[in-house]
Order: C-alpha cells, then structure tokens, then sequence
C-alpha cells in the first residue's frame, strides 16, 4: 500500500494507528514514516517533565 502513495507522489507517511507501526519500519521504506504513538509519548514525557 505504501509502495501505491509513494508511486502516486507521497513523500511522507503517517502512520496514525497503534497497530501499523508493529509491522511498519523505518527500513522497510525510503520515505520518512511517523509513528504518532512514538511521537505523542515523547510529548506526553516532555511535557510532564516541564
């Protein structure tokens, strides 16, 4: 599927449920990718230690 944005011109993926990044990683694509569990847990400790 990734591989079908990418032909149609995505240059970034979001990954915007818990469960992809569990079979989705960075190496496996050469567009960058976010995992937003990884980005709001790092937020939700930042903030807390602020």
């Amino acid at each position: 599927m990734i591989n079908s944005l990418v032909l149609n011109g995505a240059e970034r993926i979001v990954l915007g449920c818990t469960e992809i990044p569990l079979l989705m990683k960075q190496e496996y694509v050469d567009i960058p990718i976010f995992d937003t569990t990884t980005i709001h847990s790092i937020s939700a400790v930042e903030f807390a230690l602020n």
